[in-house]
């Protein structure tokens, strides 16, 4: 029967030795987690990791397919994440990025890119963002967009509130930027980002539903009327005052803010980080979080939005989960130290009980020697 017993911890100790070892690794990943569930950049870091660890190509992968669709910045993102990681890309390979790369960005893609921006307004690198702001912060983009927006306004005809708050609300910073010499050229950035972004097709639907409810409330449209019929974007400065007359600041706080976090992801992760980020985020803490990711992980953003998409911007989700994992590590613990303990005690009371027959064994035969040497003697 002790011998059952303590057969019965030793299973025990066993049993709970190969749960734990089951266990473990999701309970070490789950601690990780949760311990970086309130920073966007740790928990990026934690999914791309997995992501490598199942993948160990993806890197090398995704940089030949950014550089055979044209992508050169994608491909140069890929390679600084690589180098994030302290992955070993081929010499090949990295000299074909580096000579995109530099094709990318020569004097005479730059003026081709810079003059686009500037005439179409349209923006998806760095050059033509620099047209694009250049036309805006001039007005005439504005101004263009606010005139034929908000013809359709008084028309009755279909509007997009969207590229008209945004470019009334840019027009009341283009003048807060000459006044500041600069000072809300980031903000300016932030604000042709997201209007060009929306009129590229490219927002996504949860922002362009929040944006949209937003810049309604941003335009005066009784005043923006008045402004458009006697507006003209021959006449800059007339059309911009009248039209900045229809602009609400004080029911601007969300969309600055948001345009201020697109800008503050151009600055430090480049223009198409942060266009990815516009088509991949659903409403305003997104934005944010992306805007965190792009500070600490500057040009990795890009790749690490390309891998993880929506969930690069996403908290961790399913703690009680994650808790679970925990509480079963815990668990398996304490069944450990229990059948440890229970398994030393039967030990101890078997070893015990032996010594004790040993010694009764012992004692019984002495007795019974001098019984003998007495009935000799």
């Amino acid at each position: 029967m002790n011998r059952l017993r303590l057969s019965y911890a030793v299973v025990a100790v066993v049993a709970s030795i190969a749960i734990g070892a089951a266990v473990w690794p999701h309970a070490r990943d789950a601690a990780v987690v949760l311990a970086a569930r309130d920073d966007p950049a740790a928990l990026a870091d934690i999914r791309i990791g997995s992501a490598l660890r199942n993948n160990p190509t993806l890197i090398a992968d995704n940089i030949e397919a950014a550089l055979a669709s044209g992508d050169a910045d994608l491909a140069a993102s890929f390679v600084e994440l690589a180098r994030g990681k302290d992955m070993i890309l081929g010499d090949d390979l990295t000299k074909r990025v580096s000579d995109a790369v530099a094709e990318q960005n020569s004097t005479t893609h730059f003026a081709k890119r810079f003059a686009t921006g500037l005439v179409t307004g349209n923006a998806d690198d760095a050059a033509s963002l620099s047209g694009t702001v250049a036309g805006d912060l001039f007005v005439f983009g504005d101004i263009r967009d606010v005139v034929r927006e908000g013809k359709h306004l008084a028309m009755g005809e279909d509007t997009d509130h969207l590229v008209l708050g945004l470019a009334a609300a840019g027009l009341a910073v283009t003048a807060a930027a000459y006044v500041s010499v600069g000072g809300a050229t980031p903000l300016r950035a932030g604000l042709t980002l997201v209007k060009d972004t929306r009129k590229a097709g490219r927002l996504s639907e949860g922002l362009v539903e929040w944006a949209g409810r937003s810049t309604r409330e941003v335009v005066d449209g009784p005043v923006l009327r008045e402004a458009v019929a006697s507006g003209s974007v021959f006449r800059p400065t007339e059309t911009a005052s009248a039209i900045r007359a229809a602009f609400r600041a004080e029911k601007a706080g969300g969309l600055v803010r948001v345009a201020k976090d697109v800008g503050r992801i151009g600055e430090a992760a480049g223009v198409r980080a942060a266009r990815d980020t516009l088509k991949a985020a659903e409403n305003p803490k997104e934005i944010a979080r992306a805007a965190r990711i792009a500070e600490s992980k500057g040009g990795q953003t890009r790749a690490i939005l390309k891998i993880l998409g929506r969930g690069a911007l996403l908290l961790a989700t399913g703690v009680f989960d994650l808790a679970m994992w925990l509480f079963g590590a815990m668990v398996a613990l304490f069944g450990f130290l229990s059948s440890i303990k229970a398994a030393a005690e039967r030990a101890t009371m078997a070893w015990l009980r032996h010594s004790k027959a040993r010694r009764l064994k012992r004692k019984k035969a002495s007795e019974a020697a001098l019984a003998g040497a007495i009935a000799q003697g």
